[in-house]
Parts: C-alpha cells; structure tokens; sequence
C-alpha cells in the first residue's frame, strides 16, 4: 500500500471518527422531553452535535441502556439496588445517577361539556387520590370530594379514570407517592415504573394521558406539569403531609427539592416534609456507565457526551424555569460535576 493511500485512509477513519463523536442518542423519560428537546437542540447549534433522544418512557430507557443500544438513558425513576447489581453484573460497570432536573406530577381533569364545572381548581388529599385510582370512588359527586371542596356543585358524572400504559419514570412517582399516603394501595399495588392498575384506560407518554383526559369527559389522570401547562388542562392543588394544600408551581416543586443529596443521587422528595413544598415532585437524571467504552465507540465520543452532559447541568439549566422545570440547587450541580469526574473509557480517566 502506498503511503498516499495509507494516508487517504487514515484521513478518512478520522473524518468517519469526528462524525460518530458527534452524533449521540439517547432513550428515556417522556417527563424531562419539552426540557431536553429544547437542550439539544441549543447545544446542537453550539456545538454542531446532533442529539437523537427518543422519549420511550423511562421503564424503555433503562432497558436500552442495560442493552447498550443507546450513549444514555434518561429516567424519572432512580434505579433500584437490585437493578443496579443487575446491570453491573451483566456488563461489569456502575450505572451513574446524574441528577438533571425538577419537575411535578399533577393531577388533571376534564369536566366538559358539564355546566356546573367548578372555576376553582379542585382541591385534593393523597386518600381521595388513592381511592379513586383504587376505583373505591368512582363518581364526581362523592363525600370525599364534596368534603374536601365544600360550595362546589359536582356533577352526577362517572369518574373515567386515565392512567400510562407505558413503562414510566411519571408513574413511578405517582405510584411512589401513592404508596406513602395509603397503606391499601402500598399493599395492594405498590410503587412501580409500570403497575397493574385495578381501574382505568391507559395511554402511551404523557401526551397519550393528557390525549385521554381531554377527549373523555369526567376524565382524571396525572401528567407532568408542562403537559398540563401546554394542552391549557386544570389540575388540582394537593394537601401536603404539612397540611397544606399546594398549588403545583416552580416554586413549590423547588422547595419540594431543596433537600441534601444522597450519596448516590438516587433522590425521593415525594409527600416532601417541605411545608410550602408540591408532594409529587421528582428530580429526573440522566444514567451513564461509569464506563463509558461500554455505551460510546470511542474517547472522542465518551468525552462529548461528557460535555454534553454537564452543560445540560450547568449552562442548559438556564432554560428550566421557562418550562415550569425547577433548575437545579448549586449543591446539586456540584455533585453532578463529582460524578461526571468519575467517568472512565476502558479504565481511563476522560479527563
């Protein structure tokens, strides 16, 4: 071989190389999506990387990156200690927690075309949730409903219960939250990215909720927040283990998350202790190998991907609040920076 050609083709592996660096795919939460669609596609601009994020659900992110099929997985629901020894074991590297971050579950209903639709939002407790995705309350005009929501006039209308069909990081911490203000669902249904539901119809992603809740009247289910915000839904205001009833907002979501971090970054801020905080906020995070030759081809790309990573946790955050996400507290961005630092290619530190 001519040392011409062999330089052509080693030009070539190096253009090959640079393009495969540049481009990344990702697979996870539907929860975070209005948030990272926005991200990438400003850091895309900056930096001319090409992001492809298909929003799957969390349960589908995580499995793709126990596959290695993707870069990264992105999940609302943390890892559990089981499936943590699961994916190490089945491809001999730690699974990294990267907190990215805060949003809120909200409770969504339809009472259209009914007349007497209330014009204040609906005031809720975490029993009277739980019944009525038990199917123990299944009309509009229940006691419980009516007790919490004295002067209402609710209407004789079946409740039409809408739930994911789909693996869900948003479930997780609907059913998380759930599972800790009644003991009946803990026992009987527990806290799951997917559950078996003893009533209602499913959707796919939370726009397959939020598809359901408006179509069907007399319909509840629970959304993100942002979806709520961006299909112009109500949602109702939510007593807090203070007492409280809380409106879901950024502010409340962020007192909700304004907690020390764990030593893992595996976070559970459901029914908060916070007196003004949101009961069912969440922080959602973005999963690595520590590894990182296990999901990427190459150091050029492990390395973007790094970069990627911590400027959606530093520069990036700056477009959470315009989304009705809660940016990350400076401690948890401190420690992101930590847990990116142990990133390795091969046993290789990227740095």
């Amino acid at each position: 071989m001519s040392k011409r050609i062999l330089a052509l083709l080693v030009a070539a592996l190096a253009v090959v190389s640079f393009a495969s660096a540049q481009s990344l795919t990702g697979a996870g939460a539907t929860f975070p999506f209005p948030l990272y669609s926005k991200m990438f596609s400003v850091y895309g601009k900056q930096q001319g990387v090409t992001v492809n994020y298909q929003a799957i659900g969390s349960g589908g992110g995580q499995q793709q990156l126990l596959s290695r099929t993707v870069n990264f997985a992105a999940s609302d629901a943390p890892l559990s200690d089981q499936q943590l020894k699961d994916f190490k074991a089945k491809n001999g590297s730690p699974v990294l927690h990267i907190p990215m971050s805060l949003g809120a579950v909200v409770l969504t209903y339809n009472w259209a075309p009914v007349a007497k639709a209330p014009s204040q939002p609906l005031k809720l407790d975490g029993k009277t949730v739980a019944d009525i995705f038990l199917g123990k309350i299944t009309n509009w005009n229940d006691p419980a409903l009516k007790k919490l929501n004295p002067g209402v006039d609710f209407p004789d209308l079946p409740i039409s219960v809408a739930h994911r069909s789909d693996g869900s990081g948003t479930t997780y911490t609907f059913t998380d939250y759930l599972s800790k203000v009644s003991p009946e669902w803990k026992q009987e249904v527990g806290t799951s990215t997917s559950v078996s539901w003893p009533t209602g119809s499913g959707g796919k992603g939370n726009q397959g909720v939020a598809g359901l809740v408006k179509q069907i009247p007399g319909s509840f289910g629970y959304v993100e927040l942002i979806y709520a915000l961006q299909n112009k839904m109500p949602y109702a205001t939510l007593e807090n283990s203070s007492g409280n009833f809380i409106v879901p907002s950024l502010q409340s979501t962020s007192k909700a998350g304004d907690v020390p971090v764990p030593a893992d970054g595996r976070f559970d801020i459901t029914d908060t202790a916070a007196a003004q905080g949101y009961p069912i906020s969440t922080y959602t995070y973005i999963l690595l190998y520590q590894d990182m030759s296990l999901t990427t081809s190459s150091p050029a790309q492990a390395k973007q991907l790094t970069k990627l990573v911590a400027w959606m946790s530093t520069d990036g955050q700056q477009y959470a609040e315009g989304l009705d996400y809660g940016p990350l507290p400076q401690r948890v961005r401190d420690f992101d920076a930590q847990q990116l630092a142990k990133l390795t290619f091969k046993g290789q530190p990227l740095n």
